[in-house]
């Protein structure tokens, strides 16, 4: 009968994402950095200070980054790639800290 309980919630008035009252991934981040750098030399020396200076221990994906139209190897971008799941790295340091190889830190 429309309107009339049975003592509990029906499986349908739950959200999809709901399991067992717990969201679905309710703990996991997919927070991620985007560092871009001007070429390989400086997306490699950035991926290895990294480590040194804010003890990331996970080693960064770096990925060729082709400008629109481009072919030629000398005019792609270089971009590190930083997994964060813990949220711990700033992006305003990651930024200034990029910076010195005349890179920066992408917003999402």
């Amino acid at each position: 009968m429309p309107g009339s309980s049975t003592g509990g919630s029906c499986p349908g008035d739950e959200p999809a994402f709901a399991v067992g009252g717990v969201a679905d991934n309710g703990f996991v981040s997919d927070v991620r950095h985007v560092l871009v750098l001007p070429d390989r030399d400086a997306a490699e020396e950035v991926a290895e200070a990294l480590g040194e200076r804010f003890g990331v221990s996970e080693e960064p994906q770096l990925v060729r980054d082709a400008l629109a139209g481009e072919d030629d190897a000398e005019d792609a971008q270089w971009l590190v790639v930083l997994r964060d799941e813990a949220g711990r790295l700033d992006p305003a340091e990651l930024d200034e800290f990029v910076g010195e190889w005349d890179g920066w830190r992408e917003e999402p």
